[in-house]
Formats: structure tokens, C-alpha cells, sequence
């Protein structure tokens, strides 16, 4: 009897230390619990990226867009995340966009200074001026004050072909970034060389390129005079008619020259038989080799003029 007593006050003693140790762990748990920082609920808060951007095209969204190394993003991430805590109570997906990662939105959303964060409704966004704090974005979007800001415009918008425009040159342009700094760090090459290199590559596509847009504009808009059936045809009688009006040009030439010729020769005639004439008063060719001047020539007819004159006086004394 004893000795059951014995063994029944040592069970009941091993149940109470046993409870006791279940009541401080417990305690424990939930101390440990309550110090954790206020974290969003798994999944709560999205990433898009180039691949699934089109997911925010419905619905409506909160977007952060940031990037690792600037300290306005970094103050902001706690707060963030706190806010996507709330996110699925309220009906908002709350996402972030890393700029860094993701060229192609930086371009197509036109990010120019970091944090940045819009709203979107249904595929309309809205930049987000306001303070970033979790108060004042949770009644942003409680007391729908995004109604009041107005939206961005459709040609800007991130699905216009503009905007797509604009992402695919950030995406190429963070590619040859990327090229740069293979080819200036893991193969060796001076800045430079890999400066001419972009330059010749940019050179020889721009050929390639124009070229190519040749080919097509041709082929889209062929020329009328070459598509012509008949133009063939007109071109061989066009240069035929060419042909024979340069012949018969060069024909009517030729005979001018002729004429040219003959009243050159008539001209000389004339002159030589003048000369003649001039070289003696009363009309007599001079002997060869005794050619008068203009000036002896006129002395010699005014002293023929004098003596007839006083001739005639003579004549009428």
C-alpha cells in the first residue's frame, strides 16, 4: 500500500513538472512571436519584371519602382512591405519594379528619379505624389484619392507603341552596357577598342540597315516607268529618236560651217579687191611692196582736192 502511494504522488509530481515546462514554452513562443518586425504576409508582395508586366494591365496596383543602391529606395523598402501586409485585406496587389534588373520598364514607364510609385486601375495609371508612409498609402487607396490625379496620357502609356519603342532601345542600350564591360574587364580590351568597335558595328548596321529599307521600299512601291510592259519598248524608240536628231544636228552643223567657209572667202575677196581699190586715188592698184597708210593715203587725196581747186580758179580768172 505504501509503496503505491509512493509511485502515485511521484506521477503526479512528474505531471505538473511536465505542464509546467509546456507553459513556459509556450510563454516563450509567444514572446518570440510578438518581438518579430511586422512582415508582409507570403506572397504578398509581388515582383514584375519585363515577362509578366502585362499581369498589371488588370486590376488594381500599387508599384514601387527602385533600385538596391539609391537610400531613398532602401528607407522606403520597410515601409513598403508593411503596406503589401495590407494589400490582399484591401484588394490591391502591391508590387516593385527593380530598375536594374528590369531596363525594359524603366524605359517603358519613363523612370527618371527613384522611388518611384504609380497606381494603376484597369490599365489606367496614375503617378503617386503624395508622402510614403503606410498611413497615407493605405488611405490613398481606401478613400480613392487616386481619382483626383491625373492619369497618364494613352500615347504615353506603357503599352503604346511609343512606350514599347522605348523599352526596347533601354534594353538595348543596358545590352551593349553589359558588352562594354565583358569586353573592358573579362577579355582585356581598352576602353577604346571597345569604342571603335561599337563604332564600326554601329556603321556597318546603319549600312546593312538603309540598304535592307531599299530592298523593301522597292519591292512595296515599285516605279511606274519600270513596271511598265511597254517600257522597254518606249526606251529602245526614245533612244532611237535620240540617235537621229544628234545625226541631224550634227548634219545642219556641218552645213553652216560650210556657209561659214564660203562667206569667209567672199569677205577676203571683197577686202583684197577694197585694197587695191584704196591703194591709188584714181583707182589703180598700188605696185607690190608699196602699200600706202590711212594717213599718207588721206594727205595724198586732200592735195588732189587743192590742185582741182585752184585749177577751176585759174580757169575762171
Amino acid at each position: 500500500m505504501t509503496c503505491l502511494l509512493a509511485s502515485s504522488s511521484a506521477m503526479f509530481s512528474l505531471t505538473r513538472q511536465t505542464k509546467r515546462r509546456s507553459w513556459i514554452c509556450f510563454l516563450s513562443l509567444v514572446v518570440y512571436l510578438t518581438s518579430l518586425p511586422v512582415s508582409a504576409k507570403p506572397g504578398s508582395l509581388r515582383e514584375v519584371t519585363d515577362g509578366n508586366w502585362e499581369e498589371i494591365l488588370t486590376g488594381e496596383w500599387m508599384i514601387e519602382f527602385y533600385a538596391p543602391w539609391c537610400p531613398a529606395c532602401q528607407q522606403l523598402q520597410p515601409v513598403w512591405t508593411e503596406f503589401a501586409d495590407w494589400g490582399e485585406d484591401m484588394g490591391v496587389n502591391i508590387a516593385k519594379v527593380d530598375v536594374t534588373d528590369q531596363p525594359g520598364l524603366s524605359g517603358r514607364f519613363i523612370i527618371t528619379s527613384l522611388p518611384t510609385i504609380y497606381h494603376c486601375k484597369d490599365g489606367v495609371f496614375r503617378k503617386y505624389q503624395g508622402a510614403r508612409t503606410k498611413e497615407d498609402f493605405l488611405s490613398f487607396i481606401d478613400e480613392q484619392k487616386w481619382k483626383a490625379v491625373e492619369p497618364v496620357s494613352s500615347w504615353l502609356g506603357p503599352s503604346s507603341f511609343l512606350m514599347n519603342s522605348m523599352s526596347a532601345l533601354f534594353k538595348l542600350s543596358m545590352f551593349i552596357r553589359r558588352c562594354h564591360n565583358y569586353m573592358t574587364e573579362h577579355l582585356g580590351i581598352p576602353v577604346w577598342g571597345s569604342y571603335v568597335i561599337f563604332g564600326l558595328a554601329t556603321l556597318f548596321s546603319g549600312l546593312a540597315l538603309g540598304l535592307l529599307l531599299v530592298f523593301i521600299a522597292d519591292f512595296v512601291f515599285p516605279s511606274r516607268r519600270f513596271s511598265s510592259p511597254d517600257y522597254y519598248q518606249k526606251k529602245q524608240t526614245m533612244q532611237q529618236q535620240r540617235l537621229l536628231q544628234r545625226q541631224e544636228d550634227e548634219h545642219e552643223a556641218d552645213g553652216e560651217e560650210d556657209d561659214d567657209e564660203e562667206d569667209d572667202e567672199q569677205d577676203g575677196d571683197q577686202d583684197d579687191v577694197w585694197s587695191r581699190r584704196r591703194g591709188s586715188p584714181e583707182g589703180r592698184p598700188e605696185p607690190k611692196g608699196q602699200a600706202l597708210s590711212d594717213e599718207a593715203l588721206r594727205k595724198r587725196v586732200v592735195g588732189k582736192r587743192e590742185e582741182e581747186e585752184e585749177e577751176e580758179d585759174e580757169e575762171d580768172t
